[in-house]
């Protein structure tokens, strides 16, 4: 998955078209400067449109300075932030004890010229850690939330077995996708949430399924939830919903239709890490990104610019 429990995409996502249109008209065409690894590129600034889709996907769409700050109200990714996620997933018709911790680190990492955030999250069945991961994660002038690519490894008892890795411009055919609407609306579009083709075959697309939800979890009650609905193209009847509360992100995950895995899981536990454990997630996820950057060929992650 993506691994992205916690995020909302877990194992689905997808869009086609031209990832890389030409700049929004009416946009005014100030040019800002990027830099990826040794080479310096100038782009015109563009203002994403309303209906933005994974299609429209520019780098003019993402400030410089301020691309890796998600503020998006129903996804703040702050540094330092963990969600604990607690439930269980339905495995041969047994139910077996999940746990997914995502953390955001202070690490930015140049993303086929967009400066993106760096999530770490772990995944544990029934006590085991079974995957890690790091994400790219970005916010363009509109407010959107992008996913520009991943990277995942898997465990079999603790054991390293195998990992992957997709990242927007390292890998031919991979394109970004949006993980959150700035203004998610009931009855717009299914939007994609991100695409990688053979053999990583990462595929997943949300929709807005219901707003004005009300549910409590064990970290608080939350009215006003916004609900989406994930699913994959290439798995028809399967549906997975994810839960957002304004300004703590996502809550809850649950399913409808045929989904197998039939995964619950309620949000456990909100804190903010100090600065050790911050400064010590960062260097485990670090060792993940550092993995990645040579499956991926990407440039190395970086220690986020303090804000002015």
């Amino acid at each position: 998955m993506f691994a992205v429990a916690v995020l909302g995409a877990l194992c689905f996502a997808g869009c086609s078209g031209d990832s890389n249109p030409e700049p929004a008209a009416g946009t005014g065409a100030t040019p800002t400067t990027s830099t990826a690894g040794s080479e310096t590129t100038t782009v015109p600034e563009a203002f994403p449109p309303a209906d933005v889709t994974a299609d429209d996907f520019d780098p003019a769409f993402f400030d410089p300075e301020r691309s890796f700050i998600v503020d998006n109200e129903w996804l703040p990714l702050e540094p330092g932030t963990r969600w604990m996620h607690r439930g269980w997933t339905e495995e041969d018709g047994k139910r077996v004890p999940h746990t997914i911790v995502f953390v955001i680190t202070d690490l930015v990492k140049e993303i086929n010229g967009v400066r993106a955030l760096v999530g770490w999250e772990r995944d544990f069945s029934d006590g085991e850690l079974v995957e890690a991961e790091v994400i790219t994660l970005a916010q363009d002038r509109g407010g959107n939330v992008w996913h520009l690519g991943q990277y995942s490894e898997v465990y079999e008892e603790d054991e390293f077995v195998g990992g992957s890795a997709w990242f927007l411009g390292a890998l031919d055919g991979a394109k970004a996708g949006i993980m959150m609407k700035a203004n998610p609306e009931l009855g717009s579009p299914a939007y994609s949430e991100g695409f990688a083709p053979a053999p990583y075959f990462w595929d997943d697309w949300a929709k807005v399924y219901k707003v004005g939800e009300s549910t409590c979890v064990p970290v608080d009650c939350f009215e006003d939830v916004l609900v989406t609905d994930e699913f994959e193209p290439r798995k028809p009847g399967a549906h997975q919903l994810k839960y957002y509360a304004r300004d703590i992100g996502n809550i809850r995950t649950g399913w409808r239709g045929s989904d197998p895995d039939r995964e619950v899981l309620v949000l456990a536990k909100l804190d903010h890490l100090g600065p050790e454990e911050l400064a010590a997630a960062s260097r485990a996820a670090l060792a993940l990104e550092n993995r990645a950057s040579v499956y991926g060929r990407t440039g190395p992650a970086e220690v986020r610019p303090a804000e002015g």
